[in-house]
């Protein structure tokens, strides 16, 4: 069962959830740069993420599952988020060049549905980026945070799930190596730069990139009948010799009826590249 809007808006109100939004948006931003005419989707509860990429992108759309609920996004502007079934997103194919899913696939029923949804949506030039609790780390026992809910993964788990949906993992990383405590907020920063040199391991976050994989149809040969001609004997003419063709007398110029003049062709579309 996934986590209520309200649960996840009201923990990244508080302290630690600052702290986590600032340490995982980081990531986000090292990975992707600029988002500057693109379009850019966020799967889960992304929205805490997604505040530099509604700066600069073409169209940022937030996709909440209809378990979770919706919440109006962002406040001050046109809403753009949406209430969706997570394994029938309501995009056309190849739509958005950027997806981040967070707290999209520990509570979904069905993991590998939600990322072959995903490979639908995804432009073949896509990138997305999948944040999940970690096995390994702390936050996947803090029932205190979303993070602590549902199943956690390993990295080499995220990676075969993303494989079974078409999906070749690019690139991985870690975050959030703070303990899940409030009074550890205040000195997450050193918690981050410390923990990744000393206990990588232990990060309570796995963010994985992936990209699209597309596949090429060779169409196969099939047989067809060729009819052969063969070429005539010609046969001796019975009676004397063979009448000499003589070559067609030519008349003046200008005797022949003028020829009808030709018809001016109608341009066709223009292909633009």
């Amino acid at each position: 069962m996934r986590r209520d809007v309200l649960d996840l808006r009201a923990f990244y109100a508080s302290p630690l959830g600052r702290a986590a939004r600032e340490m995982l948006g980081r990531k986000v931003e090292e990975a992707w740069g600029d988002a500057r005419g693109l379009d850019v989707l966020g799967l889960g509860y992304a929205t805490p993420f997604l505040d530099k990429a509604r700066t600069q992108a073409r169209r940022v759309v937030a996709a909440m599952p209809a378990a979770q609920g919706v919440e109006v996004w962002p406040s001050g502007g046109a809403n753009a988020a949406t209430l969706v079934e997570e394994t029938a997103l309501p995009f056309p194919n190849a739509m958005f060049d950027r997806i981040l899913a967070v707290h999209a696939l520990e509570e979904a029923d069905d993991p590998g549905a939600v990322l072959r949804e995903i490979w639908r949506v995804m432009a073949p030039s896509g990138r997305l980026i999948v944040a999940v609790a970690s096995r390994d780390g702390l936050w996947a026992g803090a029932e205190g945070t979303p993070f602590g809910h549902g199943r956690p993964f390993s990295r080499h788990q995220l990676e075969a799930l993303l494989r079974e949906a078409d999906l070749e993992p690019a690139g991985w990383t870690r975050a959030l190596y703070a303990p899940p405590l409030g009074v550890a907020a205040r000195w997450a920063e050193g918690f981050e730069q410390v923990g990744a040199r000393l206990w990588p391991r232990f990060a309570g976050l796995i963010l994985m990139e992936a990209v699209k994989q597309t596949f090429a149809v060779k169409p196969r040969g099939s047989r067809a009948r060729v009819r052969v001609f063969a070429p005539g004997v010609l046969a001796p003419s019975p009676g004397g010799p063979a009448p000499v063709r003589t070559a067609p007398v030519r008349k003046a110029p200008g005797t022949l009826n003028a020829a009808r003049p030709l018809e001016p062709s109608i341009p066709g579309p223009s292909f633009k590249p």
